[in-house]
């Protein structure tokens, strides 16, 4: 390997230093020029400068030899991949006490903090991201997604918590842009749901604190699977996600598929709607199939005032001799509202009901209902809630909800109950 000077390309390094060197011995110059220094001083200060490159050149040729520097090549940027990631996340703390004062203090239905009168860390959440993918007919692009969920509702939040190795994976998954059209975008992994208007994070990006019915018996979790989303008009994108059935989470027991289809309409930078259906064979322990239909909307009345809402209708099928058989309809239906007063305080309410007629989703001891599959649970709940942000980091949130069952001993002993407390989440 050739070190010859002559033939060795400028280092940014010492290009940098020599800069930094010059201004110095600018600097000391100047000085001198005040005092008139005699000749001595000046072939003093060249002959320490002369010494000085001769230390600098030594130095880059060793790392050169030893395969830390490159020879004849610009100084590399080791850690780029590392430079534009993102880290994010939060911790989630919070107290609530269950009127209904359920048995074994374990609150049915109920979401994120089940255990009664018990202190909860409800969530610790990490995510690692690129920076998003550029959607282009132009050229490709990639980037990917990594969340984990540690904490009490661990085990609600990552479908895969049960199985090992995915404990607390929440999402993870490769983004790519591909250049067709306005720009295809394929994601493959593990992804969060597409039927939820709540997040699976809870009361750190709701505007209340618990989390609805809808999210866990008309939704579903993260699933692994592969995402197509392409933009067909600067308000309408098309998204189309094949997965590891509905409920299966990152690894199936079955070769059966799940088919999910959205249309997000965004006529308006105040307001959105989705359109989606979704349907496959799940050979699940309560649904050989399903199929349903959801909207979510979302309106920006005001700077201060919003709304948003989640229809959902599911179709669960099962074959003759399982209870419940044949076709078991299951509607739900949501409404959010939230007004900020400052910056710092808001109010938000939540109402939803949800009617599962044959008792195929909230039965059979989900999230500790107790009724038997067969039989009809219908629920409804309203919660409010106040928001307070001390700083920009930090959100309190208040909360008082309650909750109706029609069947007598939905909750514990009891079909009404009223639960209040705390919530507390740090983001970061």
């Amino acid at each position: 390997m050739n070190h010859r000077r002559s033939k060795r390309k400028p280092n940014p390094r010492l290009k940098q230093t020599s800069v930094c060197l010059a201004v110095s011995l600018g600097g000391v110059a100047g000085l001198h020029a005040q005092t008139a220094p005699d000749a001595d001083t000046v072939a003093q200060l060249q002959k320490d400068n002369q010494e000085m490159r001769q230390r600098l050149d030594t130095l880059e040729a060793l790392a050169q030899k030893e395969g830390i520097l490159p020879s004849g090549k610009p100084t590399p940027k080791f850690v780029s991949a590392m430079s534009d990631i993102t880290i994010s996340g939060f911790v989630t703390t919070s107290y609530f006490h269950d009127t209904s004062d359920p048995p074994g203090g374990i609150s049915p239905g109920y979401l994120w903090n089940r255990r009664n009168d018990s202190f909860s860390l409800n969530k610790f959440k990490l995510t690692i991201a690129s920076p998003v993918v550029q959607k282009s007919g132009d050229k490709f692009d990639a980037g990917y997604r990594f969340s984990l969920i540690a904490g009490q509702d661990a085990p609600i939040v990552n479908s895969g918590a049960k199985n090992l190795g995915f404990d607390w994976l929440r999402e993870a998954y490769v983004d790519l842009n591909i250049p067709i059209g306005t720009g295809l975008e394929v994601k493959a992994g593990e992804m969060i749901s597409l039927l939820n208007y709540e997040s699976g994070d809870g009361g750190a990006v709701n505007n209340n604190f618990s989390q609805g019915f809808q999210w866990f018996f008309t939704g579903n979790g993260p699933a692994a699977g592969v995402e197509l989303s392409y933009a067909l008009t600067d308000w309408l994108e098309a998204k189309f996600r094949i997965q590891n059935g509905l409920y299966a989470g990152p690894v199936d027991n079955n070769s059966s598929k799940t088919f999910v289809g959205a249309l997000d309409f965004k006529p308006a930078d105040s307001f959105w709607f989705n359109v989606l259906g979704w349907g496959g064979r799940e050979d699940a322990g309560f649904a050989q199939s399903l199929w349903g239909l959801e909207v979510l909307a979302g309106w920006q009345a005001t700077p201060e005032l919003g709304f948003g809402t989640e229809l959902d209708y599911f179709n669960f099928h099962n074959p003759k001799g399982t209870v419940p058989s044949g076709d078991s309809p299951v509607w739900s239906a949501g409404l959010w509202a939230s007004y900020d007063f400052t910056k710092q305080i808001g109010l938000a309410v939540r109402a939803e009901a949800i009617s599962d007629q044959n008792g195929v989703d909230l039965s059979g001891g989900a999230l500790g209902f107790p009724n038997p599959p067969g039989n009809n649970n219908d629920v409804e709940s309203v919660a409010l809630t106040l928001n307070y942000r001390p700083v920009p980091t930090v959100k309190l949130q208040p909360e008082v909800r309650y909750d109706h069952a029609s069947r007598g001993n939905a909750f514990g002993t009891k079909a009404d109950r009223v639960i209040f407390g705390m919530g507390a989440s740090y983001l970061f």
